[in-house]
Parts: C-alpha cells; sequence; structure tokens
C-alpha cells in the first residue's frame, strides 16, 4: 500500500488588524463590566448595560459621546475606569500592551516587533522598542505638562485635591482626543474666555492629533540640521510635511470660517469681545479634530458652521496619534489626485514625488467607506428614533470621526439608537486604522497573474 504523503499545515496567526479590532472589543467589554458594577456609580447601584458598554466604547474609542455624565453618574473608581481606557485607546492597544510586556521583563519578539511595525507602518524592525518607548514618554509628559497648566485653573475653584483630578483627568482626555470632563453638563462651555484652559486643551489637540511619527520627524530633522549641514525642512520627510500643510490649512480655514459664520450668532460667539470670538473660533476648528470638547453649545451653531463642523470631523486628525477621522493624509492625497487628474498628469506629484497608486486607492477605499458608514448608520438611526435629520447626521459623522460633538440628542437615544452609534464609534477607531493596514499588506500567493481584457465604462 503506498504511503500519503502529508504535508504540514501552516500555522496561521491572526493578522495585526485582526489583533487590533479583537484587541478594542475585548477591552471595551472588561470596561463595561467594570462599569456596570456599583462602585462606579456615584449612587452605588448597577449602571444600565447598555450605557455601561457606551461609556466602555466611548472611552476605549476616545470619541467622547456619553449618554450620563462623566462628571455626575459615575464615582471616582467610575472615573477611573474611564481615564483608563481613555489612555488605553488613545496609545492604542498594540503599544499598551508592548509596554505591559515590557514593565513585567517580558521578551519583545520578532512577531511583537512585527506587530508595531505594521501598526505605525513603518519600514524597518529596528528600533521599534525604543519606539514604543519614547510615545510612552513623550505622551506622559505633554499630559504631566497640560495637567500642570489646567491645575492653575482648577484648584483655586475646586480644590487641591478635587482640582488637581480635575486636571489630571482633563489632560489626558484632550491629549488623547477623548473629549470627555469631569467638569459638569457643559463641557468646557464655563471657560469660554479662559485663555489657559483654551490655549492648553488646543495645544495638546494639535500635538497629539499630527501623530507620532511626525513628532519624531521633527525632533531628529532639528537635531540632525547641523550634523548633515542642511535645513530643518529639508530633513522632514514626504509624510511630515503633508500632515503639516493639511493641519495647519484646516485649522486656520476652519477658524476663519467659524469666525464668519459665527459672528453675529447671539447663541455662540455674537455676544463677545473680538479677542474671546477669535480664541472661541479657533477651539470649534480644533475640537473638530476628534476633541469633542466645547466652549459653544453645539445645537446653537449656523447652518454654515454645522456643515463644516461635520466636514472637519469627517476628517479628523493624522495617521499613527491618537486622533480619529478619516485623517489628514487620506484627503491631502485625494486632492492631489484630484489635482493631477486635472492637470492632465498620469501620476499623483507632491513636492516633486511621485505618490504611488495604490496610496490614492486606499485613500478613496477608506473615504468610500467611510461615507458609507455614516449613510447607512443615519437611515438606521432614523428608522429607529425618527429625530431631525441635522442632529442625526450630526451624532453619525461624530461617531464615525471619534469626535464626541453632540446636538443634545446623545442621552435620549432609544437602546436601538444608542447601539448604533455603539458599532459607529468602533469603527470609526479601528476602521481606518485596520484597513490602511489590510490594504497595505501583500498576501503572498494570491497576487492576481492574469491579465484580464479591458472595456471602457463612460464616466461623467
Amino acid at each position: 500500500m503506498d504511503e500519503k504523503l502529508t504535508l504540514p499545515r501552516k500555522k496561521r496567526g491572526l493578522s495585526t488588524t485582526r489583533i487590533i479590532a479583537l484587541g478594542f472589543a475585548a477591552a471595551i467589554f472588561v470596561g463595561a463590566f467594570f462599569l456596570m458594577l456599583p462602585v462606579s456609580s456615584a449612587e452605588g447601584t448597577w449602571t444600565n448595560p447598555i450605557d455601561a458598554l457606551f461609556t466602555a466604547t466611548t472611552s476605549i474609542c476616545v470619541t467622547g459621546l456619553v449618554t450620563v455624565t462623566t462628571a455626575v453618574h459615575w464615582s471616582l473608581f467610575g472615573q477611573i475606569v474611564i481615564l483608563i481606557l481613555a489612555q488605553l485607546g488613545g496609545l492604542g492597544v498594540i503599544t499598551a500592551a508592548m509596554c505591559i510586556f515590557i514593565a513585567v521583563g517580558r521578551r519583545i519578539t520578532l512577531k511583537d516587533r512585527m506587530l508595531i511595525q505594521e501598526t505605525y507602518n513603518m519600514d524597518t524592525l529596528s528600533g521599534l522598542v525604543k519606539l514604543v518607548l519614547r510615545i510612552v514618554k513623550g505622551t506622559f509628559l505633554l499630559e504631566g505638562i497640560g495637567a500642570l497648566l489646567y491645575a492653575i485653573v482648577f484648584i483655586p475653584e475646586f480644590g487641591f485635591l478635587p482640582g488637581l483630578w480635575k486636571a489630571i483627568f482633563n489632560a489626558v482626555s484632550a491629549f488623547c482626543n477623548a473629549g470627555m470632563d469631569v467638569l459638569g453638563e457643559t463641557s468646557l462651555r464655563a471657560y469660554v474666555r479662559n485663555p489657559i484652559v483654551n490655549i492648553t486643551t488646543m495645544t495638546l489637540i494639535v500635538l497629539s492629533g499630527l501623530g507620532f511619527m511626525v513628532w519624531w520627524n521633527l525632533i531628529d530633522s532639528w537635531k540632525k540640521r547641523k550634523e548633515k549641514r542642511r535645513g530643518f525642512v529639508t530633513g522632514l520627510s514626504l509624510h511630515t510635511k503633508l500632515v503639516l500643510i493639511m493641519t495647519a490649512a484646516l485649522v486656520l480655514g476652519g477658524a476663519l470660517f467659524f469666525f464668519l459664520f459665527e459672528y453675529r450668532n447671539p447663541g455662540t460667539i455674537g455676544t463677545m469681545g473680538m479677542g474671546d470670538k477669535v480664541m472661541a473660533a479657533f477651539f470649534q476648528s480644533v475640537t473638530t479634530r476628534t476633541a469633542g470638547f466645547e466652549t459653544i453649545p453645539q445645537a446653537e451653531l449656523t447652518e454654515g458652521s454645522t456643515l463644516l463642523t461635520m466636514i472637519l470631523m469627517l476628517i479628523g486628525g493624522s495617521p499613527a496619534g491618537t486622533a480619529g477621522g478619516i485623517k489628514t493624509t487620506t484627503v491631502g492625497i485625494l486632492l492631489l489626485t484630484i489635482l493631477s487628474t486635472v492637470r492632465g498628469k498620469r501620476e499623483t506629484e507632491f513636492m516633486k514625488r511621485r505618490i504611488s497608486a495604490d496610496a490614492g486607492r486606499t485613500a478613496l477605499t477608506v473615504v468610500g467607506l467611510a461615507l458609507m458608514v455614516v449613510i447607512t448608520a443615519s437611515l438606521l438611526l432614523f428608522a429607529t428614533d425618527g429625530l431631525e435629520f441635522k442632529d442625526t447626521v450630526y451624532e453619525v459623522v461624530s461617531a464615525i470621526g471619534t469626535v464626541g460633538l453632540t446636538r443634545g440628542i446623545t442621552s435620549g437615544l432609544s437602546v436601538a439608537g444608542k447601539a448604533i452609534i455603539i458599532v459607529v464609534m468602533y469603527i470609526g477607531r479601528i476602521g481606518p486604522v485596520t484597513l490602511a493596514l489590510a490594504l497595505a499588506m501583500k498576501r503572498r500567493g494570491k497576487e492576481q497573474s492574469i491579465s484580464l481584457p479591458e472595456e471602457r465604462i463612460l464616466i461623467g
């Protein structure tokens, strides 16, 4: 009898995208369990499972939409759970896991390094552990500075320990773009004229929204400008240049239009002095970059500001940072592709460099899927809750962009409506990351080797 030759099966491990997705999901359910417990509520009672799940999701997904007031409903224990989830969500599951491995002395394996590499889209396996440590140290340093600045305002107002806790919570929430606070039911509206609170919050949001890779590129370029005898800008990568240009354009352009749209609106900035109007306009422009704090009531915005806010919320921040949204580079690449097409060029160009066609297709796919989620979720929310068009779409865009701004409908959503927003927040947090990674990875053995016949389809 002939013996059959049995080949060993190749072991298939979880891909980075699945690890990230499952990691976030696991953190959400664990967080929801702790938040349901009586010890987590200020009244010492069990919290509704849907509200606990919603809060855990908005925390780990650093969104900021809440169904119960963070400062009122949750005890100190509950607020600590929320803060830990927000910090974990801001750093990311992979980075947080690597930090735990390093702390307990576990050896960082080649597989671990590959996870870090794919998470931050690096082109090398060297220096990745050092990169993680730099990210964590930089995060804690900026959060610490932010907490000290907030303390200048909050300690005199609330007392030493309560004021210090509020300062720490706000600093972590702002840096992680979580948008939650323990100040009350009106976010930062009471501080709309306070320059320390406004500038500190905006600085933390912008710095974290740039992305960790941009940080190190800026620092390294500054350090090496004399060593390599070249200008500071010359040492910046194309990615960093695109991020900085898009960020500046969105922040400045957003502030300008908010200022114009709201200048005479008594419900927002119409009754303020010129300096306060400018500061409030800049804050609204910055907070839409997935932060979720507000110094002016969102339900009072003019039609123009409402539309502009939704656009900025959908775009969000930049890759490899704490911000959500479809990302500044995604929009930048799409705009560059359109510009190149209009100019009759076959390839997308930026600063005398060619951008790959794969990047353009990935950007188009990310935008397309995000819009599909917004449309689908909005239709479902119309069916379950029957709210006004503007309020519903605003809520969904805020969720997909992990922003947290609302026109006041979150707490009144039905159980089905809350479930829809939970799913959208989850997609918004992991979607752009996992999608970009999945599209960037080459699947061996599955490349299409046959070239199909081409046929034209009319467009436009």
